[in-house]
């Protein structure tokens, strides 16, 4: 098993993107790291785009 997972908390609505879950809204595998997602990839619950993501502290 590779480096532990992070989480990434949406600034605009609270949303949490879990590497470990993925997106399942928008078919995002699990274990996808959140610098491999697209960069028009969008959250799931308010449209914000990723450059209002910031990492949670483990």
């Amino acid at each position: 098993m590779g480096a532990e997972s992070m989480k990434w908390k949406c600034k605009c609505c609270g949303y949490v993107y879990d590497e470990s879950v993925g997106d399942p809204f928008n078919d995002i595998p699990p274990e996808t790291k959140f610098e491999d997602l697209l960069d028009d990839w969008v959250c799931p619950v308010c449209g914000c785009s990723k450059d209002k993501f910031v990492p949670l502290s483990l």
